[in-house]
């Protein structure tokens, strides 16, 4: 299956607010395949040349209703960086990724968050927790991880983790006060 902008699923798609559901394991080839295209997608969407080439969209992540597979699968590449300003490569093709604990501490991104989904601006404060633990099945590790993160990426695997629900990164903004302050949190 080839993923482009042209086969993303949009939010003006009732589809993209499907529940997703979890998927059998071991993986089977059908689904090993989808995760490899969509990590495959997120990897190539941040080169230049071949995102213009392919028609994608700039990626940091994605799930699978996004390509309309109500399957919970995504997947995530990322640069984030730690205290001490060093470089952190996150690489991720994970199934049936569950949040299974999180800080009281909120957490958003300064400039705001995007979707491959969404194509028109919203603009405002999406909180989310600063620090989260996920449990999931990595097929890159072939094992069942646990990952803590915080930051930039814990903002990621919650915004795609919300796709399994049905719930876009807007659905979060105060609508009556966008940029509402949020007491404490950690800015990105």
């Amino acid at each position: 299956m080839e993923i482009n902008n042209n086969t993303i699923v949009k939010d003006t798609d009732p589809k993209i607010r499907e529940k997703s559901f979890p998927v059998e394991l071991p993986l089977k080839q059908e689904d090993r395949e989808t995760l490899e295209n969509m990590l495959i997608y997120v990897k190539e969407s941040i080169i230049p040349e071949i995102a213009e080439a392919k028609n994608l969209r700039p990626a940091v992540g994605i799930s699978a209703i996004q390509i309309g597979l109500p399957k919970q699968l995504t997947a995530i590449s990322l640069v984030d960086y730690d205290k001490n300003d060093n470089e952190i490569h996150y690489e991720y093709a994970l199934v049936n990724p569950k949040i299974v604990s999180y800080s009281v501490q909120s957490s958003y991104l300064e400039n705001g968050e995007g979707c491959l989904s969404v194509e028109e601006p919203h603009q405002g404060l999406v909180p989310r927790h600063a620090r989260i633990k996920v449990e999931a099945f990595d097929m890159l590790q072939n094992k069942n991880i646990t990952i803590k993160a915080q930051g930039y990426f814990a903002i990621v695997l919650q915004h795609e983790i919300d796709h399994f629900s049905g719930i876009l990164f807007y659905d979060h903004i105060d609508k009556e006060n966008p940029f509402k302050h949020i007491e404490g949190a950690q800015v990105i």
